[in-house]
């Protein structure tokens, strides 16, 4: 062995999420640390390295890139090579390489440790700035306009660095080395308050108005410190936020929130509440750790949590629910505004009758969406004056422009993993790696709660959630989605996917494109999505529990029991048939599907039956009903799980109109929550198989059994409760049927009704107890939000280039 070790060079390409995220400068430190020279630099793909040196310090770097990456940084793979050393003795941080793009974008961050530190340290020259950042948080999917990510091509390309900030910007060992968002009080953005303008201004015209025009009443750290007073004081503020605009109240003021409720025309969906810190969290809900380590995470969700029996917020934030979507703040502006304290008496402005201690600090703000019901999240300053004057009392903006909407995403915990209900800002547009290759494609998504997906190679890229597509502010924010995300990855789709429903504005779009198509059935993408996301091949039995999907034999899905994989799929087993009396009035009247279940299981007598919901009925619109139910008139057939749930909530007097989408079974679950369910007997049920075509599960038995204990008066929580369990008993009994047949022992769960925590609990427990593997949603959502993804795996597999399009149904 010779006196001295070896040299060795070696060439490393690491992909994933690694730009913008301060991978170079951690790169740079380190390889100062560990005395290694060679070069870092962007690449097309991520990041390329040289590293020259010993092999225990390249061991010791190899083992530093993996586990103590930069806390934005996602690495979706590491390879290396050696290659021949080279006399080199210092280590440089080099321009960006050319060659073929695979670029990933960092999702938005919420504010790091470091900078809430500096925030609130009145030695720190960004003491109270409400745009601290630095390269481990911050905006950067929300600011982006084109690539490469420099700071030319965000939204902070007019703000030119001060002298201070640009020697931060150079420094590779400074926290802030290549921030893009970086800024200070003196070169930065800024806070303006200004007060709604009265009466509201028209929505029609793109003319914008001066801040003395738009009524400005205060600016910088005075905006900041009034805001907090009109709060207290009860006002609606609208607060601009990373993604968009929030419309926010006191959460502990019922006044305040009630009147947010009847300005915003949202009658009782509940509203998300932000609250200080984690401390002060704990005094609304009762997390267990995987909750609360979701809640301080750098995505920072809306967690789904349980209230605690003494939770301060006000009843009329999330009525009729034992639950709170809860967040923390995740923009320095949100922390000003807990942590601002408060110049206003707030003993002078309280009736002389109220018990309530005066209060100098909010104790947590409602903070929804900043729009009218059913459109997109406001985002631009001008636009959102318009829309939200008739709502909000005062706008706190701020003059950094948001480049793509991205609303906050929502989770709740479920088998100790969190499950999206919403994926957005924190989550998008982070990628998916799929089991297979395929060429590059766009996905459109159905028509609510709509995303879309572009893929290439093994990466597939979900975007925000865009809403539901059922207006033009709605379609003109999906359209626009699509056109930045295949902008900023630069993904030119060779082929297209969308859903089999024929008036969906998604799927016209993707046949207006012109790309080569295919018409994915809804429930077959359900069933794709969580096989994707979970890594699957092969074949599988599909449980799709959900609200509405159009059939290929022209009804409605949602009860949907499959079996297949990417390549096509077979209907094994459905839930019975049953009208939808009035179409679409069904979905908004859960009267109308408790009459329908009745008719079915009890034919005309069930119009004689003492039920709140027929009792409603005049005799004319008894013979109405019908004709409707027995000739199929207005009545198409529907297999849907999530008619099963309003005709059951119905039934028990619970709700029979709706205001939001899934309400009825929200509550109907909450109801059956306030009882313990194990030991709980299943109502009766008949699994129907055919010599042909696909087995049928029929709930009439269980209905008259319902309408039983509705008439003896059992409470209303037990049999709530007695419904999840048959639902899932009668689930599980399907599964083992077809998983006899056809040999399969893998499960997978999707559909919106998976969202709800009781049904999905005891159908993974059933199966699983069975000896069934049982997957489910964690990297999207189960609802219609995770559909492109599975639209996306399956037009991949078929390579459908070839043709101008097929339908899903004709490919079995």
């Amino acid at each position: 062995m010779g006196k001295y070790a070896p040299l060795i060079r070696r060439h490393y390409k690491i992909t994933g999420i690694v730009q913008g995220v301060g991978f170079r400068p951690f790169v740079y430190r380190l390889a100062h640390e560990l005395g290694l020279s060679g070069l870092v630099r962007n690449s097309p793909a991520g990041v390329e390295i040289e590293a020259q040196g010993l092999a225990q310090a390249l061991a010791a770097f190899e083992q530093a890139l993996s586990h103590d990456a930069p806390p934005l940084a996602v690495i979706s793979s590491i390879t290396s090579d050696d290659i021949p050393i080279i006399d080199d003795t210092t280590f440089e941080i080099l321009p960006s390489s050319a060659g073929e793009p695979d670029i990933q974008i960092a999702p938005d961050s919420a504010l790091c440790s470091d900078c809430l530190r500096e925030l609130f340290d009145p030695s720190d020259r960004r003491y109270r700035y409400p745009f601290i950042t630095c390269t481990n948080c911050g905006p950067r999917y929300s600011i982006i306009t084109g690539i490469p990510y420099d700071r030319p091509k965000t939204t902070m390309a007019d703000f030119p660095l001060c002298q201070d900030c640009f020697h931060e910007y150079i420094d590779p060992l400074n926290r802030r080395f290549h921030a893009q968002p970086v800024a200070c009080h003196s070169c930065g953005p800024q806070v303006s308050l200004l007060k709604a303008p009265s009466p509201p201004l028209p929505l029609l015209g793109r003319e914008c108005c001066s801040s003395t025009q738009r009524g400005e009443v205060g600016r910088g750290e005075d905006a900041i410190l009034q805001a907090v007073d009109l709060l207290l004081q009860g006002h609606i503020l609208a607060v601009k936020g990373i993604g968009g605009y929030h419309l926010a109240v006191d959460a502990c003021n019922p006044a305040a929130v009630q009147k947010l409720r009847e300005r915003k025309q949202r009658d009782e969906k509940p509203f998300a509440v932000m609250t200080a810190d984690l401390e002060a969290a704990r005094r609304l809900a009762l997390m267990n750790e995987t909750e609360e380590r979701l809640l301080v995470s750098a995505e920072a969700p809306i967690v789904i949590v349980r209230k605690s029996p003494d939770c301060q917020v006000s009843p009329q934030v999330a009525p009729n629910n034992g639950w709170l979507g809860l967040m923390l703040p995740y923009a320095p502006l949100h922390h000003l505004l807990f942590g601002a304290g408060s110049t206003f008496d707030v003993q002078s402005s309280m009736s002389t009758t109220t018990n309530v201690e005066p209060r100098t600090r909010l104790t947590a703000l409602v903070m929804t969406s900043g729009n009218i019901s059913d459109e997109p999240v406001a985002f631009e300053d001008e636009d959102a004056i318009k829309r939200l004057s008739g709502i909000a009392d005062y706008f706190l903006i701020h003059n950094r422009p948001i480049h793509i909407r991205s609303d906050d995403s929502v989770m709740r915990v479920f088998q100790g993993k969190p499950l999206f209900y919403r994926r957005a800002r924190g989550y998008a547009p982070r990628a998916v790696k799929l089991p297979f290759q395929l060429q590059p494609l766009l996905a459109v998504g159905a028509e609510l709660k709509s995303s879309v997906c572009l893929a290439r190679n093994d990466q597939a890229f979900l975007s925000q959630h865009i809403g539901d597509l059922q207006n033009d502010s709605s379609y003109d924010s999906f359209c626009q989605t699509i056109h930045h995300l295949s902008d900023i990855l630069e993904i030119r789709p060779a082929q297209a996917a969308c859903d089999l429903h024929p008036d969906y504005l998604s799927s016209r779009y993707a046949e207006e494109s012109g790309l080569p198509l295919l018409k994915v059935q809804h429930h077959h993408a359900h069933l794709a999505s969580c096989m994707a996301e979970n890594g699957l091949s092969g074949e599988v039995i599909g449980v799709i529990f959900d609200g509405t999907g159009y059939g290929p034999d022209g009804t409605v899905w949602g009860g949907e029991f499959l079996v297949g994989g990417y390549d096509g799929y077979s209907r094994a087993a459905h839930f019975r048939n049953t009208p939808l009396p009035g179409g679409d009035a069904a979905v908004r009247e859960p009267w109308r599907m408790a009459v329908s279940y009745l008719y079915q299981a009890l034919g005309e007598a069930a119009f004689s039956t003492d039920h709140p919901a027929v009792r409603q009925l005049s005799d004319q619109e008894r013979r109405v009903f019908v004709g409707m139910l027995s000739r199929g008139i207005n009545s198409p057939m529907t297999s849907s799980c999530g008619r099963l749930f309003d005709a059951v909530s119905a039934l028990l007097d619970l709700r029979h109109e709706v205001s939001y989408d899934g309400q009825a079974a929200i509550e109907l679950e909450a109801l059956a929550e306030t009882v313990e369910c194990s030991g709980t007997e299943s109502y009766r049920y008949r699994v129907v198989l055919h010599e042909s075509g696909p087995a049928e599960l029929d709930f009439s038995q269980m209905i008259m059994d319902i309408l039983a204990d509705v008439d003896v008066g059992i409470p209303p929580a037990v049999i709530a409760a007695r419904f999840h369990v048959t639902l899932a008993t009668a689930a599980t009994d399907v599964c083992l049927i077809i998983s006899g047949s056809s040999g399969l022992d893998r499960v997978i769960l999707s559909g919106g009704a998976f969202q709800n925590r009781l049904l999905s609990e005891m159908v993974y427990n059933a199966l699983t107890k069975n000896g069934l593997q049982v997957f489910t949603h964690r990297l999207v959502p189960p609802n219609d939000g995770g559909i492109a993804l599975g639209q996306a795996a399956i037009a991949g597999r078929r390579k459908v280039s070839y043709v101008s399009w097929r339908s899903d149904e004709n490919l079995e």
